[in-house]
């Protein structure tokens, strides 16, 4: 019974919205959303997946972007988890840009970006709106391959500009702090999947204050957000943990 009630709870997302304050944000990106999906684990459960594709479709962004961990396991064939991801990506409108997580194979990135898929592999692209620029970085998994180069990613970011990072995990948030990223997207930690009532994590399987494991936190000058995901992994159960599909405003205004 209580794995019947933990499945049908990883079944019914939340579409959570987070306000992101820049104060030199550039006019131009004032209001920006940004739909912001991770630990997607598409082939783990298909009910799972089209709760996903039905809560994003009705929702209004102007970017997508994705922070790994889209394959069930760690090893192994990649044809089913690639079938998902085709089928979300006809429900994600516009760009969308990702990061490979520890789960993923390298093997996938031709079948992603043949989808549509931008590929940030230690790479940074500038988004361009009304004349100005934001720059989008993000980084290979660095919780398991440890393949991670922030540098590379950010070297020619403007030393002015504001930046995005988008990391599969957030065990690296020391270092793009004081790398100066501006924004800090990432997921993993399932925001602990199987919790203790009050949404206490059992294990968040990261190398992270506990603090950092779900939603909106601050780090030397830089702001993060833990997506707890929209998928599982290894047992097909959330408890105390809701899964979620993120909205992120950025604004110049008060948070």
């Amino acid at each position: 019974g209580l794995f019947r009630r933990g499945q049908a709870n990883s079944r019914r997302l939340d579409t959570v919205h987070h306000r992101f304050c820049l104060p030199n944000l550039p006019a131009a990106f004032e209001g920006f959303r940004i739909l912001h999906l991770t630990d997607l684990h598409v082939d783990m459960d298909e009910a799972n997946l089209q709760a996903v594709i039905s809560r994003i479709r009705p929702l209004n962004y102007d970017l997508c972007v994705l922070t790994g961990d889209y394959r069930k396991l760690t090893w192994g064939p990649v044809e089913e988890a690639l079938d998902g991801m085709s089928r979300l990506r006809d429900a994600i409108r516009g760009d969308a840009y990702a990061v490979l997580g520890n789960h993923d194979s390298i093997r996938m990135v031709p079948g992603l970006e043949d989808m549509g898929y931008a590929l940030l592999m230690n790479e940074m692209l500038p988004i361009e709106r009304g004349g100005e620029t934001l720059y989008l970085a993000g980084v290979d998994d660095a919780h398991y391959y440890k393949v991670h180069n922030l540098h590379r990613a950010g070297d020619d970011i403007p030393i002015d500009g504001i930046s995005i990072l988008l990391s599969h995990t957030p065990e690296i948030w020391r270092e793009a702090a004081h790398a100066g990223y501006d924004l800090f997207l990432c997921g993993h930690t399932h925001g602990g999947q199987i919790c203790l009532p009050g949404g206490i994590p059992v294990t968040l399987d990261s190398d992270c204050p506990r603090h950092l494991g779900r939603g909106h936190w601050r780090a030397n000058g830089m702001q993060g957000y833990t997506s707890p995901g929209s998928g599982t992994s290894v047992v097909n159960v959330r408890l105390n943990c809701p899964p979620e599909v993120t909205v992120h405003t950025l604004t110049r205004g008060p948070e």
